[in-house]
């Protein structure tokens, strides 16, 4: 569960973080240190990890104020894969992720900043 977040901070499961983050639904499963190609653009690329989880949802946290771009061919790479997508400011992503967490098999990628 995702217990806080605010901007370059994250509690989830009682451990922090301040990086970016994926979150896979094996317990305990956090990739702390996860950035991409592109700082702001979240690309197919960046996500080998979340594709080989063969999640049903995935939710991208991008950042406190939105900043982090996520391309419309990064959306129909995951919705082609059958992945359903949520992209959303990361205060709201986090709130979407402990709503879906335990109904769904869902992966959190976050970014924490901008």
């Amino acid at each position: 569960m995702i217990e806080k977040y605010d901007f370059g901070f994250l509690r989830h499961d009682g451990k922090e973080y301040r990086r970016d983050v994926i979150i896979y639904p094996e317990q305990g499963n956090v990739d702390g240190a996860w950035w991409r190609k592109e700082g702001h653009r979240l690309d197919k690329d960046d996500l080998r990890g979340v594709v080989a989880a063969k999640p049903d949802v995935l939710v991208v946290g991008t950042g406190y104020h939105g900043c982090m771009q996520v391309p419309q061919e990064t959306l129909d790479f995951l919705n082609s894969l059958g992945i359903e997508v949520y992209a959303e400011r990361t205060a709201e992503a986090c709130q979407r992720y402990n709503e879906l967490k335990d109904v769904r098999k869902v992966v959190a990628a976050l970014h924490l900043t901008c």
